[in-house]
Order: structure tokens, then C-alpha cells, then sequence
């Protein structure tokens, strides 16, 4: 199949500015955000770690992160057949077959499908908003990215306890306002808070973001990172966003 062939009608092809990498994507569902790219630039994997990506959608995270560390074995888990469509074929597309392996499957389901410790790293971009509040249609592929329908954050934490190797590492961007209950149900599922970063949009507003990390079995002790600020002025992005995107 060329390459051609594997971008789909009514689909369009992003540039990535990583390692010269597209991705797939349709405007219809749902197109990754700023978060997954802030994600993909905080978490850390290392050559000869085996990372898993929860959710993965159309396959952003575990992209990005193949060019930007040194880790060369991902897998990325999605449960709506249409978007691990696309993320196989921008896969395909960056001929990275060989190092990003994408499952459909059902988050709830992960350690049954995987099997317990197998895993260094755990990224994930969850939906944000609890339940079903203000959504129309259930089913719709948006609704399923931004509210909790398909799981939620328990569901989530569990299985990254199952899986992740003990001194395993959990990375996730969610919303500041559930950061009591972020931190809570880390700790029961015993993966200790141990870095946070908050992201404002504008140096004077208060963050819409933040990213996590996060140690299966790790002892009490949270770094607080400095902030990171997205926007200089209307329409101008701070030099740290440039080089997260690699502009």
C-alpha cells in the first residue's frame, strides 16, 4: 500500500515537526489538542523501556514520543476501531511498524489483555470531564475523548497498577480542578505522585493543565516543577511551547 492510499477521504495529513513524522487524522472525530504534545514532551522513556499508551486515539503520544526519546518499543491501546484505524496507518505511513504496535481493546480490560508488570510506562490522555454531564449522544467519537463514558479515572489507575513493572513510571495530563481526587486515587492504587507541572495559557490566568508523573510503589515525595506558560501574547507561543512542538 502506498502512501497515498492509506489517508482515507474526508481525512487530512498533519505535519508533526518531529523526525519528519505525519499524522492522520479526521475532522470529523476527533483531532488531538496541545495536551497530548505537552504530554508527549514530559514523559520520559529510555532505551529498552516498554512504553504502553492508554487511549491512544488516533496514535499522537506514542508518535511523538518514538522521535523525541530513545525508547523504541510502544504500544498503544484504543477502543474505538475507527481511530486505531487511522493511528495504524499513520504508523504505517512513518514506517515505524516495527516499534509502535497498536491494539483495539478496552482500557477496563487492559491487564487481562497485556498481563500484570509488563509495562515501564504508562502514558495517558483521559477524558477530562466526569460522566455523561452535557454530552448529547454517547457514542459520539468527540464525547468519548472529552467525557468520562467509556472509563474513568479509576478505571484507569487500576489497570496502570496491574501493569506497570514495580518502579514502574506513570505519565498523564489532566485538568487542574480534579488534582485532590487525581492525587488521592493515585496514592490507594499505590502509584505515588512524584512530578507535576501546571500549564497557563497566559502568564496572568490561572492553568488549564497539568501534567503528572507518577512511581508504582515510590515513596512520598513530590517535585513541583516551574510552570509553563503557553502563550507570550494573543497568537504567540512562549519559546518553551516552540521547542515542545519542535517549530
Amino acid at each position: 500500500m502506498t502512501q497515498n492510499n492509506l489517508v482515507h477521504e474526508n481525512e487530512r495529513l498533519d505535519e508533526l515537526h518531529r523526525n519528519g513524522y505525519y499524522i492522520i487524522q479526521d475532522p470529523r472525530r476527533f483531532c488531538f489538542g496541545m495536551d497530548a504534545v505537552l504530554l508527549s514532551g514530559f514523559a520520559k522513556a529510555k532505551s529498552g523501556e516498554r512504553v504502553l499508551d492508554l487511549g491512544t486515539g488516533t496514535g499522537i503520544i506514542p508518535i511523538l514520543m518514538e522521535a523525541k526519546t530513545d525508547a523504541s518499543d510502544f504500544v498503544a491501546l484504543e477502543i474505538q476501531e475507527e481511530s486505531a484505524d487511522m493511528a495504524r496507518r499513520s504508523v504505517m505511513y512513518n514506517q515505524l511498524e516495527n516499534k509502535i504496535n497498536v491494539v483495539t481493546g478496552d482500557i477496563k480490560d487492559a491487564s487481562k489483555i497485556f498481563g500484570a508488570s509488563s509495562f515501564d510506562v504508562i502514558t495517558t490522555n483521559p477524558p477530562y470531564m466526569i460522566g455523561e454531564h452535557g454530552i448529547s449522544c454517547a457514542t459520539d467519537a468527540k464525547a468519548i475523548a472529552r467525557h468520562e463514558v467509556l472509563c474513568d479515572l479509576d478505571d484507569i489507575l487500576r489497570e496502570s497498577a496491574k501493569l506497570l513493572r514495580p518502579g514502574g513510571r506513570f505519565y498523564m495530563v489532566h485538568r487542574p480542578f480534579r488534582l485532590a481526587e487525581i492525587f488521592s486515587k493515585m496514592i490507594a492504587y499505590k502509584i505515588e505522585p512524584k512530578r507535576m507541572k501546571l500549564v497557563y495559557p497566559y502568564v496572568d490566568k490561572e492553568p488549564n493543565m497539568v501534567l503528572i508523573e507518577g512511581l508504582r510503589g515510590g515513596k512520598s515525595r513530590l517535585t513541583v516543577e516551574k510552570p509553563l506558560i503557553v502563550y507570550k501574547e494573543q497568537g504567540v507561543y512562549t519559546d518553551e511551547i516552540y521547542d515542545i512542538y519542535g517549530y
